[in-house]
């Protein structure tokens, strides 16, 4: 007995010494798209009902991070493939919030750390590199940082859900490649085609990010929601097609295209695997106009048809085996990193860049220890940058509280404006907050 638990626990620890770790199949991506002015950056955020204190913040993120090695982590490159090693030098450093958060993440700034750590007020932001994770493996560097600040602070706090145990060693699958072990499927999907419109808008300034929030009541949404029976996801998506297809009517066009979603699909909810790296797919729910004028109602049913056809784990594991088809290919893997760079960014911006004419993500309602509700207002989410000229919307609750955050590097604001007037118009009473500083 004494034997198998020494093995157990030697194979627990095999992470945590000098490991290197090869980028999952989504974080391969990412690193080309990188740009002096653009980076794949999200943020987390979470807001206690106390003022934060920097210096005790500090020692959370000091004590905490190493219990995730795939963050306390700096990217590097090969011949072939980038890939993560571990990062022990000073850092990451909390710093007070800025005005213009998911600024680009050049690799070796921060003492190479492609995560940063944000207070205000009683604000935690955490803000990763894509290449390390999803929303839910930074949702839990996140929550278990607050977990421990809070501890600090006196408050007895237990682990469990997001809220991970720092004193224990990871667990091997949370830092798996889950795609390439579920990429099994015997026929490899086609991708989406088809261009789809987007957004004309005036480019704001170099390192601008524009960021519009709408706070609201989750119980409303959803009782809208349930009118038209729909979940909260499938209404928001509606809505939000709705205003692109207001957008696209309200400027000069020669021809209508179809307006579409880019929306990612947590994973883990249909394939085993507790990964705290990347593990999503993206569907693109769409409307085409050039087909006929249709009411909103018209689009919950479309999108609600949708989903249902689309979210399903067989059209899925077809999904990640398309996407897995071009890594595993022998001739790519010998092919020069700089080749494979050139490749992908210049087949990202004129080809799946073009699928879509605004992103979506809901991170649905957030869990955590019943011994931390007390202590949390609300969480926030911000997709980040968009790639090119259009908006992100990202969606998140705790509670009663949902909350629905754009982010945009232009100017104007009319897709924002045709949502929220939606949702007010359905009967939902929403609170805007921005940085932005507009003259009326």
């Amino acid at each position: 007995m004494a034997v198998k638990e020494t093995a157990q626990k030697k194979k627990s620890t095999l992470h945590h010494g000098n490991d290197w770790y090869k980028l999952d199949l989504s974080a391969i991506v990412y690193p080309t798209l990188q740009r002096r002015d653009f980076s794949s950056v999200y943020r987390l955020s979470l807001l206690l009902r106390e003022e934060v204190e920097p210096d005790t913040l500090q020692k959370a993120v000091d004590m905490a991070l190493p219990r995730f090695p795939t963050y306390k982590a700096s990217i590097r490159k090969g011949v072939f493939w980038r890939y993560l090693e571990p990062n022990n030098r000073p850092g990451p450093f909390v710093q007070p919030d800025i005005k213009n958060p998911c600024m680009p993440m050049p690799f070796k700034a921060n003492n190479r750390y492609l995560i940063r750590f944000y207070y205000y007020g009683n604000r935690i932001s955490l803000e990763a590199h894509h290449s390390l994770g999803d929303g839910t493996g930074g949702m839990c560097v996140l929550l278990t940082v607050a977990a421990t600040y809070l501890r600090l602070k006196g408050y007895e706090i237990e682990n469990g859900g997001f809220v991970k145990d720092i004193h224990s060693a990871p667990e091997e699958g949370e830092l798996e490649d889950a795609y390439m072990k579920y990429a099994n499927a015997k026929v490899r999907p086609p991708r989406p085609s088809e261009k789809a419109y987007h957004v004309r808008g005036t480019k704001e300034p170099f390192y601008t990010l524009n960021i519009v929030d709408g706070i609201m009541s989750a119980s409303e949404v959803m009782a809208v929601a349930k009118k038209y029976n729909a979940t909260i996801t499938e209404y928001l998506n509606a809505v939000l097609l709705y205003a692109l297809l207001q957008k696209q009517e309200a400027e000069w066009h020669l021809r209508l295209k179809p307006v579409a979603i880019a929306m990612p699909v947590n994973l883990r909810r249909f394939f085993p695997s507790n990964t705290l790296r990347n593990f999503i797919t993206m569907i693109y729910p769409s409307v085409d106009p050039r087909l006929g004028e249709y009411t909103f109602e018209e689009i919950v049913v479309h999108v609600h048809n949708y989903m249902r056809y689309y979210i399903n784990e067989k059209l899925l594991r077809g999904d990640i085996t398309t996407n897995a088809a071009t890594q595993s290919h022998p001739l790519i893997r010998i092919v020069p990193l700089f080749l494979k760079d050139f490749v992908v960014s210049r087949f990202y911006a004129a080809v799946q860049d073009q699928h879509s004419s605004a992103g979506l993500t809901n991170m649905g309602v957030m869990k955590v220890p019943e011994s931390m509700k007390s202590h949390i207002e609300r969480f926030d989410i911000c997709m980040g940058q968009p790639f090119s000229r259009r908006t992100n919307c990202a969606i998140i609750s705790f509670e009663d509280v949902l909350t629905i955050n754009f982010a945009s590097s232009i100017i104007e604001a009319d897709v924002e404006r045709y949502f929220f007037r939606k949702l007010v118009k359905d009967g939902i009473h929403v609170k805007i907050e921005s940085n932005r500083e507009r003259e009326e």
